[in-house]
């Protein structure tokens, strides 16, 4: 019975001691606390990456990785041109009346210092200045007062007869007409100024080339952009009036004319400029119509004020033709002043002349080539002097 105690007894306490052996090596051996998972993080990160990388202030604040915005250049500002001032412009254009030049320099002064002055030569003389569109009633005129002059005053040089020439010119082109501008405004109304015209004629371009030849004598201006039946009008004339700064009062296309026209001179109005230059529509095909629409812009207008001006623009190179077409406009509304483009492409730089005689209307302006400032107050002196030219003639033999 001892016995089976004693082998009972040696069991338990081997049990027991190898039970202790499993556990008392796991008991000594603790666990190291771990470490931060941001210090484990980085140094694998220096490991793997390198020098570290600066994040945005975006990446700290919500730890998601934000690409700062890409970096968009503002556009560069328009340049806004200066024109050239007016004052000696029509001097400074003079060689480009060059084939005028032919005709009347060379042409009629050769005929002038003949040493014989016979009836044909006065024929020649005389057709020389019709075929310059100078009108028939005017070179009559012209031809009779040269006569008598250089046969009272025995007058036989060169210089002599250019001088009495120059005097005839000048005295048909009536120097005493008021061919100033009208753009001051007044009691804070700007000037109103509308320019009509049939279209061809150039007259939307030389609407904005008047708004430079206002801006160079001081004056600010605004555009308004009446002919609404071509849209190209409106976008052209917005060009020309950014180019120096002017703003363009437009509306949609095919919009009533009077209504754009009466919305540009209340911004005028508002933002005080000087001039409001007024674009308008030029169709021919129907007069009735036509006298419709401009009289109807002409009342719609002055509901602000009286209309300072309205200038007619003529395309020199049509010559008598372009006449016919400018009676229409001087019978539908009250035309001050007109404008003469294109005397650089022609030699009948005596349209001048014809279109005084025949509207009974100042010449104020003319274009004398398609650059923007090749358009210059008009001055019957200096005109005549570029027409007649400084070189030399010999006399015939």
């Amino acid at each position: 019975m001892k016995e089976y105690l004693l082998v009972a007894l040696a069991l338990l306490v081997a049990l027991i001691l190898g039970g202790l052996s499993l556990v008392v090596p796991r008991l000594r051996r603790r666990p190291e606390p771990p470490l931060p998972e941001t210090e484990v993080d980085t140094r694998a990160e220096e490991d793997l990456a390198g020098p570290p990388v600066e994040a945005a202030e975006s990446d700290l604040r919500t730890g998601v990785l934000v690409e700062p915005p890409p970096v968009v250049e503002a556009p560069p500002l328009p340049t806004i041109e200066v024109p050239e001032p007016t004052a000696g412009r029509l001097v400074r254009l003079r060689s480009r009346l060059s084939r005028s030049q032919n005709v009347f320099g060379k042409g009629l002064l050769g005929l002038l210092s003949r040493d014989r002055l016979d009836e044909d030569t006065w024929e020649e003389i005389e057709d020389s200045l019709i075929t310059a569109d100078v009108g028939i009633d005017s070179t009559r005129e012209i031809v009779d007062r040269l006569r008598e002059r250089t046969r009272v005053l025995g007058t036989r040089s060169v210089d002599e007869l250019r001088t009495l020439l120059a005097a005839e010119l000048v005295n048909a082109l009536d120097p005493t007409l008021d061919r100033s501008l009208k753009t001051a405004p007044k009691e804070g109304v700007p000037a109103v100024l509308l320019v009509v015209g049939v279209n061809g004629a150039g007259k939307t371009t030389t609407c904005g080339k008047i708004a430079r030849v206002l801006i160079a004598d001081g004056r600010t201006v605004l555009l308004g952009a009446a002919d609404t039946f071509r849209a190209a009008a409106a976008d052209q004339l917005e060009t020309w009036g950014g180019r120096v700064g002017a703003e363009t009062v437009r509306g949609p296309e095919a919009a009533d004319p009077a209504s754009v026209a009466f919305d540009a001179v209340k911004r005028g109005i508002d933002t005080a400029v000087d001039t409001v230059l007024v674009d308008t529509a030029g169709r021919l095909q129907n007069k009735v119509g036509l006298m419709d629409e401009l009289g109807k812009v002409k009342r719609v207008v002055e509901k602000h004020g009286p209309i300072d001006e309205t200038l007619l623009v003529l395309d020199a190179t049509t010559g008598q033709n372009g006449l016919e077409q400018a009676r229409v406009f001087t019978e539908v509304v009250n035309v001050t002043g007109v404008v003469l483009t294109k005397l650089d492409g022609t030699a009948k730089g005596g349209i001048v002349i014809a279109v005084q005689r025949k509207l009974g209307i100042p010449v104020k302006l003319v274009g004398l080539g398609e650059g923007p400032d090749d358009l210059a107050p008009f001055d019957p002196a200096q005109f005549v002097d570029a027409l007649l030219g400084t070189e030399p003639l010999a006399r015939d033999a």
